[in-house]
């Protein structure tokens, strides 16, 4: 499985379009496989993400914004639990990958 960070190329916000990025870069320097879900061209996926985000993620008015971060079809969180993941160092954890030593003693 992989990582999918759920994001809206056609934001007019700087904040969301800064905190996608932040997200994305963080990945790609950390080699970490994902993928990147652009909610602005399908619909479908738009509501794919609303669906699979638990209603106790969502904000008291609206929708939830980009970024959202998934594993496979399982929710991680969204940016500032990124965040609080990337500052406390768990982001494999939050990611929900198997550290390569981890998968080693496996195959033992």
């Amino acid at each position: 499985m992989v990582s999918r960070v759920y994001t809206a190329s056609s934001s007019s916000s700087t904040l969301i379009k800064k905190q996608q990025q932040e997200v994305i870069q963080y990945l790609e320097a950390h080699n970490i496989d994902f993928e990147v879900v652009d909610i602005t061209m399908s619909e479908e996926k738009r509501q794919w993400m609303y669906k699979n985000i638990p209603k106790i993620q969502w904000p008291e008015h609206g929708n939830p914004l980009p970024p959202q971060i998934f594993y496979g079809d399982t929710y991680c969180g969204d940016y500032n639990d990124f965040f609080e993941a990337k500052e406390s160092n768990t982001v494999s954890s939050f990611l929900r990958i198997k550290s390569k030593s981890a998968s080693r003693n496996e195959e033992i």
